[in-house]
């Protein structure tokens, strides 16, 4: 007793209680994913087990697969702790895609932050639209009106070796985004990022095949009541339609026609019950 008494005050053993108190902070990967996916639960996430295993990939840099594989994989505290991090400013509504950086669309990664609209899966339809209308044209010359984070550019580009695009946003920091993106996946030479206010007009005397636009369809007084991932994290620039939603849409059926080509395409996304008044 006198000897377990010395260590305790002994600077040597001192070090002991916090050495077990650091080995009982770790925990295997299947023991992280299972208690973070429950603290995302709780507050309505929903994909809850996904959106855990996409934050820790995002931490160890390691594919999801390898989880599978190693289950027993013992996180270090720092691992542990960044994973429970970016689990409580998920538990937040930050967007998955905010905390990790980027986003996939249409196979290419997108980098996103809050200057910009984090592209929907839904929207990678429209990009191959674009893609299967510009086949044969020969130079095509297109135009993307509010571009946002450029991914609809960036994809009919990457796809299309001899498109020449000009990419439209009334936000600098959003072009900036726009601007690194292309230039990662090498079709910056090829894309024109141009500043300014579409409600003012399109840009320059350009005649285009195609004018692609994901533009703002959001009513105003809806907003308020969005996810808070959307409504508290993505530009409201980039979500606010007007008062019915359908502002934007209003300005390019009167302005496209004048700078499509013969023969030439404006292509839209719109909300669930716009379509037919688009």
């Amino acid at each position: 007793m006198r000897y377990s008494s010395s260590a305790k005050q002994s600077p040597r053993f001192g070090l002991f209680p916090r050495a077990i108190h650091r080995q009982a902070w770790f925990v295997n990967v299947r023991q992280a994913i299972l208690k973070q996916t429950d603290a995302l639960k709780a507050v309505g996430i929903d994909s809850p087990q996904l959106d855990c295993e996409l934050l820790l990939e995002h931490v160890l840099g390691k594919p999801r697969i390898e989880f599978y594989m190693e289950p027993e994989l013992i996180l270090s505290e720092i691992e542990a702790r960044r994973f429970a991090g970016f689990v409580a400013r998920r538990v937040k509504r930050v967007p998955l895609q905010h905390l990790v950086g980027t986003v996939s669309f249409c196979g290419l990664e997108i980098h996103v932050n809050r200057h910009v609209l984090i592209p929907r899966p839904e929207t990678e339809q429209l990009a191959e639209e674009a893609i299967r209308v510009l086949v044969g044209v020969k130079r095509p010359r297109v135009l993307d009106f509010g571009t946002g984070s450029g991914c609809l550019a960036i994809a009919i580009a990457v796809e299309n070796q001899e498109a020449q695009i000009d990419a439209l946003d009334l936000s600098a920091r959003a072009l900036d985004v726009a601007g690194s993106n292309a230039r990662r996946h090498r079709v910056a030479s090829r894309i024109r990022f141009l500043q300014g206010d579409g409600k003012q007009g399109l840009p320059g005397r350009v005649w285009y095949h195609v004018i692609v636009a994901n533009p703002p369809y959001i009513p105003s007084a809806e907003i308020d009541h969005l996810q808070p991932e959307v409504r508290d994290h993505d530009p409201r620039l980039a979500l606010d339609g007007g008062n019915d939603g359908l502002e934007f849409y209003r300005i390019l059926a009167e302005r496209s026609r004048r700078r499509l080509k013969q023969g030439g395409q404006l292509l839209l996304e719109t909300g669930d019950d716009q379509a037919k008044d688009v």
